[in-house]
């Protein structure tokens, strides 16, 4: 009887570990149906990539993918010396007007260009009435010089209609500068926000315009606040205006100064 009873009590035992072994491999095979799902849907940071995949690291390496986009009249984030801008071939017509769009931006509203080295700047607008050496001193750096763009300027008449006058940035960040360089023209570019909300210093606070963007370059938090860049009005000869103190305005009055230019004190100066 005890025989028995033993042998009853084995084959039990045996049964629940069968069942337990095979609830454990159906909770695997779950397991690894439900991860290759994520894997499928997400990336390494949960992000679909649909969104994720916009988004690339601003290194050299990723140049000449973001020449290409602007060369094909697409928009693309940015950072800068200041802020995180959205940029375009200033030269054509079709990727401006995304600009304006992307930002709900008012077409009244000036756009500035963005060039690769300072020596480009006589190609978009005039500057043989500038002191020797004076926009070497400036730039590259955090500030948008306007300037007259002259019967000369291959600029397209269309940007910023009305205006005679162009802000030029040659900000001191390598990628961007390289994209400029390498597009063989200027890029339009301003700040990636929506107009009127604060600017981007990462790429997460513009995060909902991703979509609108054939790439967006990450380039971390950047350090120097929203202030954006000092922006200076060069058009008279002998005289300077600032139209908006930013985030340099103590270095480059001190260098204006130093080139022997005096404030401007009238109001009919132009801006951007």
């Amino acid at each position: 009887m005890l025989v028995r009873v033993y042998f009853i009590f084995t084959v039990v035992q045996k049964l629940r570990i069968v069942n337990i072994l095979q609830s454990r491999r159906g909770f695997k095979e779950l397991c690894v149906k439900r991860m290759a799902w994520s894997v499928e849907k997400c990336n390494g940071n949960g992000v679909e990539p649909t969104r994720m995949g916009l988004v690339h690291p601003a290194m050299e390496d990723y140049a000449e993918e973001a020449i290409e986009a602007v060369n094909a009249g697409k928009v693309i984030a940015v950072p800068t010396d200041t802020l995180y801008g959205f940029a375009c071939d200033a030269c054509s017509m079709e990727a401006v007007k995304q600009i304006y769009e992307i930002k709900g931006r008012k077409y009244t509203s000036p756009l500035a260009i963005c060039v690769g080295d300072v020596q480009d700047i006589q190609r978009f607008a005039v500057t043989d009435h500038l002191p020797r050496g004076l926009l070497n001193s400036l730039l590259p750096g955090p500030v948008t010089v306007v300037l007259r763009r002259g019967e000369s300027s291959i600029l397209e008449k269309s940007l910023n209609p009305g205006l005679d006058s162009i802000g030029v940035r040659v900000p001191n960040c390598s990628f961007i500068r390289a994209i400029a360089r390498g597009s063989g023209s200027a890029l339009a570019l301003t700040s990636a926000n929506l107009s009127g909300q604060p600017s981007s210093v990462d790429i997460k606070d513009f995060e909902n315009l991703w979509e609108h963007c054939a790439y967006v370059y990450n380039g971390g938090v950047l350090p120097s606040g929203r202030a954006g860049s000092t922006v200076v009005d060069l058009t008279k000869p002998g005289k300077y205006k600032i139209l908006r103190p930013g985030s340099a305005k103590e270095e480059t009055v001190e260098i204006l100064e130093h080139h022997a230019l005096v404030e401007d004190s009238s109001t009919s100066s132009q801006g951007t």
